[in-house]
């Protein structure tokens, strides 16, 4: 569909695609990820797709500063960018701004990954509950790296984390770039229709070689699964079947369930979100015009 928006606006000589996908960051995750094909890729220019090898970390204010730059550069050779992709912490931290939050220590750090381990995700999600609500409230005790930053940052400042986004909080694209945006919000008219299409998709990507890709991937000796990379839906179901923890059925079944659940988070951040042109419906060619 994003491709469709770049041919109606003229092609890669008049527009410019910007993923805002957490995932297809990194080389080597190409069918888990649907991420576009190298033909694809070359005669729609995506940025910030296969910027990271699966070892490496991205924060929402790395992806920030490389999208603004993205945009302006399209701008600066007369092209329309266009951000894509489902990513919504991305999305609303480029549209919003996001806190210039301190660097946390190393032994900081590791502390709390040697209690993570010996205590449990949940003894320290109550720590931060109890020492910013507000953050906690919205952080899932099993999203281990969000859990352990935020706790990072608390414990090195002494500081709710909440009190230091509304006191350090960056611009918004506007105040940061100059520039205006128009979004384009599109949901699915029928709730059965979207989870067959799932079911699908992660058929197909069965039959395109994804247990061979997240085999490749462990098979390199330097990918763990506690790596952002691999927390990703239907890789950390296949790490599990790989290393013979489930069988082939429970896999499947876990990664659909898991893509069913990211679909409804995302349309419960879009539901919320502020302003934008809203298509409901299953047809991308109704919501290709809306966007045009």
């Amino acid at each position: 569909m994003v491709m469709a928006v770049q041919d109606a606006l003229g092609g890669r000589e008049h527009a410019q695609l910007i993923s805002a996908d957490s995932a297809l960051i990194y080389r080597g995750m190409d069918i888990g990820t649907a991420k576009p094909s190298t033909a694809e890729l070359e005669q729609y220019p995506h940025k910030l797709i296969n910027i990271l090898e699966p070892t490496a970390s991205y924060s929402a204010a790395e992806f920030v500063a490389a999208a603004d730059a993205a945009i302006l550069q399209a701008l600066e050779q007369g092209k329309k960018p266009i951000v894509v992709g489902g990513t919504m912490m991305y999305l609303k931290c480029l549209s919003k701004g996001i806190a210039d939050l301190p660097a946390t220590d190393l032994a900081t750090r590791s502390a709390l990954e040697a209690e993570l381990l010996d205590q449990g995700a949940e003894v320290l999600h109550q720590e931060l509950a109890q020492r910013d609500s507000i953050v906690a409230a919205g952080i899932h005790p099993n999203n281990h790296q969000r859990l352990l930053r935020a706790l990072a940052v608390i414990r090195a400042t002494g500081n709710a984390l909440s009190a230091q986004w509304a006191s350090r909080a960056s611009g918004t694209l506007l105040q940061r770039t100059g520039c205006t945006s128009e979004t384009v919000i599109m949901m699915p008219a029928n709730r059965a229709l979207l989870h067959q299409r799932i079911a699908q998709r992660f058929e197909y990507m069965l039959g395109a070689g994804l247990l061979a890709e997240v085999q490749a991937l462990m098979s390199r000796g330097d990918i763990t699964r506690d790596m952002p990379s691999m927390r990703a839906v239907g890789y950390r179901q296949a790490w599990s079947h790989l290393s013979e923890e489930i069988d082939k059925q429970t896999f499947v079944e876990q990664g659909m369930a898991a893509t069913r659940q990211l679909a409804k988070r995302q349309m419960t951040w879009l539901r919320k979100w502020p302003e934008g042109a809203v298509v409901t419906s299953d047809d991308p060619q109704e919501a290709l015009g809306v966007i045009v």
